[in-house]
């Protein structure tokens, strides 16, 4: 396997291989170009992030500043919302579906790393020399998908973790640490992220905690 197949797949993989490194190098290009632009140039912004994602609806705005590490991995469906200051480490697919709200410094987290130190390490690290140490990553990485449902919305400094799927017409509550998945219709809040009754298509047009 390649390291890139190896990173989709959900298994450690190199993210100092060229090949990441080129990715990224490509989305930070088209991210300053994104952000060289007046708020007015409606059709230069869309045609910088069709470039940059990996697919993208109509009626999408993304507010400024907007980081993310690839790019390519990001996929948009329509008549979705990005308020500004968002990050979205998309080393896996991010997808998110139709009619999404994302308020500001929300931050899709695809990317980790192992919790035990031993496992974290890379294999043999610690006898290494420091000339070898120099030229390799110390760590493993890893990265899983996340998945945000259509008719979302997410609040204001909101945070996803890797793996995470957000059902269908839930609502995020402000601040909240999204760690495991969230069914469809359900309204969630808090550190770590509960569901704390369901929603029905009458609530989901309400302003419900956020």
């Amino acid at each position: 396997m390649t390291e890139y197949e190896k990173c989709m797949a959900g298994e450690y993989y190199n993210c100092h291989d060229k090949i990441f490194l080129d990715m990224k190098s490509r989305a930070r290009k088209l991210l300053r170009e994104y952000h060289a632009l007046a708020y007015e140039q409606k059709t230069e912004k869309r045609n910088v992030l069709k470039q940059l994602f990996g697919e993208i609806g109509e009626n999408v705005s993304v507010g400024h500043p907007f980081l993310c590490d690839y790019g390519q991995n990001i996929y948009i469906g329509s008549n979705v919302s990005v308020n500004m200051n968002c990050a979205f480490v998309d080393c896996n697919r991010i997808t998110i579906g139709d009619n999404v709200l994302i308020a500001s410094n929300v931050q899709l987290y695809a990317a980790t790393h192992p919790v035990p130190l031993a496992e974290r390490l890379t294999p043999g690290w610690s006898v290494k020399s420091e000339q070898d140490k120099a030229e390799e990553y110390f760590c493993r990485t890893y990265a899983l998908p996340i998945t945000i449902g259509s008719g979302c919305w997410l609040g204001g400094g909101v945070i996803v973790l890797p793996g995470v799927s957000i059902g269908d017409g839930s609502v995020i509550g402000a601040g909240s640490v999204v760690t495991k998945d969230i069914p469809k219709n359900s309204l969630a809040v808090g550190n770590p992220c509960r569901v704390i009754r369901k929603l029905n298509e009458e609530d989901a047009d309400r302003n419900c905690y956020i």
